[in-house]
């Protein structure tokens, strides 16, 4: 039987990051060599010499002007009271599994409360949302607009119905017709304001953007890009049309991911899961990588106190 190639890689094995990962000092060595690749660079001078280390691992002083920095300072581990042990692992289960991981069950496997498990979990998530919205998406890119949640009974059907959350899909595929990157993000509404903003800050300028011919997504001429709008007619037969096939696809896998793996996934935080969805599709192509490529990411992004961290994402 031939096996699809990405679906069955092999990806980083719990025993291999027991290995790599499995002790604090490990942990400590790792982010270091994460945040200061070629070598220590003082934050405060930028002197580049190896620091003094002063009781820890985790703190280092500088020979130069003798700054002193903790290794997890203005990253997204700042002011943590958890072992490293404890976030790696929490990186390891977001990372290499299809689907993502409930906080609830997280805190089973961290052995931590559900408040902390929900806080670590939702920095990762911001993590990967930042990091992919620095990447634009180029090419041919397939638009559509998607809802996620149901109607609330009894509430307006359909469109007007209160309960549920719109946002936008956008994939990109490559000149083999492969599917390459995903950008998902909530919106206000379905308004060409909205589609607008959205294009200026998720495409490339050079892409060649594909729609439906709902009236919102002229946004997209108007942001400045190529459009060509396919009138679908709706129903059912719009989902077969062969231009916008890969999005309708990814867009039930999205749906059934989010189903799958969250008993409630509030519209209030939905751009943070939607996130975590598309960093993973992202990615997809080097299951091994993805650990360290967040990591990576994970001491360039700045402190989210919980304060910032509970707050809804503004459209």
């Amino acid at each position: 039987m031939v096996q699809n190639q990405i679906q069955f890689q092999k990806g980083l094995s719990l025993k291999q990051f027991l290995s790599d990962y499995g002790t604090e000092e490990q942990c400590e060595q790792t982010l270091e060599d994460w945040r200061w690749p070629n070598g220590f660079v003082c934050p405060s001078c930028g002197h580049r010499q190896e620091p003094v280390r002063l009781r820890t691992r985790s703190l280092l002083q500088c020979r130069h002007c003798h700054h002193q920095a903790w290794l997890t300072a203005g990253t997204i581990f700042a002011d943590t009271k958890l072992a490293l042990t404890t976030w790696l692992l929490a990186m390891f289960l977001l990372t290499q599994q299809k689907n993502g991981i409930a906080a609830l069950e997280l805190k089973r496997h961290l052995g931590v409360s559900y408040p902390t498990a929900w806080r670590l979990k939702h920095k990762l998530l911001q993590v990967m949302k930042e990091r992919d919205d620095q990447k634009p998406l180029a090419g041919l890119i397939e638009v559509d607009d998607v809802y996620w949640g149901g109607e609330a009974h009894p509430s307006a059907p359909g469109r007007g119905s209160p309960n549920k959350t719109p946002f936008i899909a956008a994939l990109s595929r490559n000149e083999d017709n492969h599917p390459i990157g995903l950008r998902l993000g909530k919106v206000q509404g379905f308004r060409k304001a909205e589609v607008e903003r959205f294009a200026k800050r998720h495409f490339d300028p050079n892409a060649i953007v594909l729609s439906d011919g709902l009236a919102c997504f002229r946004g997209i001429a108007s942001a400045g890009f190529e459009h060509q709008p396919i009138v679908t007619g709706g129903g059912y037969r719009s989902m077969a049309i062969p231009e916008l096939q890969w999005l309708n696809t990814v867009i039930g896998n999205v749906k059934n991911s989010l189903h799958g793996s969250y008993y409630q996934a509030s519209g209030k935080h939905l751009p943070r899961y939607l996130g975590e969805f598309c960093y993973r599709f992202n990615r997809r192509f080097d299951l091994a990588a993805m650990l360290p490529r967040l990591g990576w990411a994970a001491v360039r992004t700045p402190p989210m106190p919980h304060r910032l961290l509970v707050l809804a994402e503004p459209c």
